[in-house]
């Protein structure tokens, strides 16, 4: 099988060459990576063309800042960098961050995952980040969810979904319509990838409303939305940050932002977020 590996990078130039040589120390040789350099200001693009210059298997796309948005801002760089290449070279399709460090054998358990199991539609590994020098796991997300730094999709299933969508929650969105599709997620817990810094220190929302904003973008309906509000404000035992929280969703319901994904769509996931509440209370 062949990879086609997209990294989109902004300021990245302290962490990238640690990604780029975890690939080029794959035991899996196989697969073309495009950097997309995102706008940086710092040594970004220094750091990418000293891959590109000596190795045919890496490439870069330069694109103009654009507005650091959750969400938005990375899926149109891997965008960017996806229509530089024909799909029909490749059978998966990866979207890896320019900060982790994959383990040497990550492209070819993903490999072989894909071909002895023909209904994964998309397959990852578990995050590790540093804790007073030991790799624990991140544990943001449950251990069956595979993370946004280090996805890798079955080509098929990738078409099939439609691709990534340009929007806060993506890598929630991208889970649910590919089961809706018959495709399953697997996450391969002997695959630790480590991740080399905290996600979403650039961003500048409030976390209250980022989680909002989040709720409003999944596409989730109201009582669904305020039902997960409030699972966030009972994580922080604060009533007020679920207030906030709901201020921020009702004010993109009022301002009718764009959603990224149909209405077709948008039931599909409402109906999943039903299921799984439904699940839940029945086993209390």
């Amino acid at each position: 099988m062949r990879f086609l590996i997209i990294i989109p990078a902004h300021n990245e130039e302290d962490h990238l060459s640690f990604t780029l040589d975890s690939l080029q120390q794959q035991s899996c040789k196989d697969f073309k990576v495009v950097v997309v350099n995102d706008g940086s200001t710092d040594g970004t693009a220094e750091v990418i063309q000293k891959y590109t210059d000596h190795d045919p298997r890496f490439e870069t796309v330069n694109l103009q800042k654009s507005a650091h948005q959750p969400g938005s801002k990375v899926v149109n760089a891997f965008k960017n960098g996806l229509q530089t290449q024909n799909l029909d070279d490749f059978n998966v399709i990866c979207k890896f961050d320019a900060d982790i460090i994959l383990p040497e054998n990550y492209l070819k358990a993903i490999e072989k995952a894909f071909q002895d199991n023909f209904e994964y539609g998309l397959v990852g590994g578990l995050l590790y980040v540093e804790k007073e020098g030991n790799w624990v796991y991140e544990g943001n997300s449950n251990k069956h969810h595979v993370r946004g730094p280090m996805k890798a999709y079955r080509k098929e299933c990738f078409i099939q979904m439609g691709g990534l969508r340009e929007t806060l929650g993506w890598d929630n969105i991208d889970s649910i319509l590919l089961e809706n599709l018959g495709w399953k997620e697997i996450v391969l817990p002997g695959l630790q990838v480590k991740l080399i810094k905290v996600k979403g220190a650039d961003y500048t929302v409030r976390e209250s409303e980022y989680y909002g904003r989040y709720f409003y973008f999944l596409g989730l309906n109201r009582f669904l939305a305020y039902i997960a509000s409030s699972k966030e404000a009972m994580k922080s035992k604060s009533v007020s940050f679920f207030f906030q929280i709901v201020k921020s969703y009702e004010s993109c319901r009022t301002k009718k932002m764009e959603l990224k994904i149909s209405k077709d769509e948008q039931k599909i996931i409402n109906n999943q977020r039903w299921k799984a509440l439904k699940s839940k209370w029945l086993r209390m």
